[in-house]
């Protein structure tokens, strides 16, 4: 089985890696990871499906949750917490899933990516449903983990994504959507924590941004939904407020203070000179783009 997939093979170019100086380990491993933007932008058109499907499903209220073991549950998870902070999103309406449970993520627990039997379980665990939006992820595209769970989410109605890094993959086949980022062997053959874990990280930063662009959560590229949670947060909603409105500093802050710290609420405030509550009448008749509250004020 190995041996048809490019992520378990050994890479020719790293075979004496043992032989290597710090230097020229450094220059091989650079020079394969420049393969990944490469080998993501060969599945651009898929990435794209998928996050409107995504946005599609966060609309209508439901969720996008990320199910994986190992390294890629982990990555999943790291996008997932990421998304309340700068997206403004209820803990619940992103999610990652690690099999073996939440002490997997640092620690490894041995053979639970191996039990199709735990991906169905966490799935029905979780309450996946119709709503839901499910990305499976599986770097060799074959975890028996990843597999229970795309069959007990699409048996649930939710809408099914796979992300592997080998192409013609039992994972992939069994979503609805297949994103197959094909990065070849690792320098230290399957390991992919390494070329594997890069493009994983580098489109789940796709997917989980360009749905919540999708979702009005930008205005340009300013994250305007940022929850100012800590003094380094709350100086971002104050720079955002300068850049977006072209107010001072000091009128910034004044604005959020009158808006309860609202980005979005207080760049309208600024640039349409309503109150509070009107803006944010505004922000929800245009399904809280800015943009749109902007041009409908």
């Amino acid at each position: 089985m190995h041996e048809r997939l490019t992520t378990e093979s050994r890479n020719p170019d790293s075979e004496r890696l043992d032989t290597l100086a710090p230097l020229e380990l450094v220059r091989l491993m650079a020079r394969e990871d420049r393969c990944v933007p490469e080998a993501v932008a060969r599945a651009e058109a898929a990435i794209a499906r998928a996050i409107e499907w995504i946005a599609e499903r966060l609309r209508r209220g439901g969720r996008l949750l990320y199910f994986g073991a190992g390294t890629s549950g982990r990555l999943g998870i790291l996008d997932a917490v990421e998304c309340p902070p700068t997206f403004g999103t209820r803990p619940e309406q992103v999610v990652g899933v690690i099999a073996g449970g939440a002490g997997a993520f640092l620690k490894a627990v041995e053979g639970a990516e191996d039990r199709v039997e735990l991906g169905a379980r966490d799935v029905e665990a979780v309450g996946v449903g119709p709503a839901d939006a499910v990305v499976g992820i599986a770097a060799s595209g074959r975890t028996p983990y990843v597999l229970g769970v795309l069959a007990a989410a699409r048996a649930r109605g939710a809408c099914t994504m796979a992300l592997v890094c080998n192409a013609d993959s039992p994972v992939g086949k069994a979503a609805d959507l297949e994103i197959a980022v094909v990065v070849g062997p690792e320098v230290l053959s399957g390991s992919t924590r390494l070329k594997a874990g890069t493009a994983t990280k580098l489109v789940l930063n796709m997917l989980s941004t360009g749905a919540m662009v999708a979702l009005g959560k930008t205005y340009g590229n300013l994250m305007v939904d940022v929850q100012a949670s800590n003094e380094k947060l709350r100086l971002r909603a104050r720079r955002i407020v300068v850049d977006a409105a072209g107010v001072a500093e000091a009128a910034a802050a004044e604005l959020l203070q009158r808006c309860a710290g609202e980005v979005k609420t207080a760049i309208v405030v600024a640039l349409r000179g309503v109150e509070p509550a009107r803006a944010r009448e505004l922000l929800q008749q245009a399904g809280g783009h800015v943009r749109r509250a902007l041009a409908g004020a």
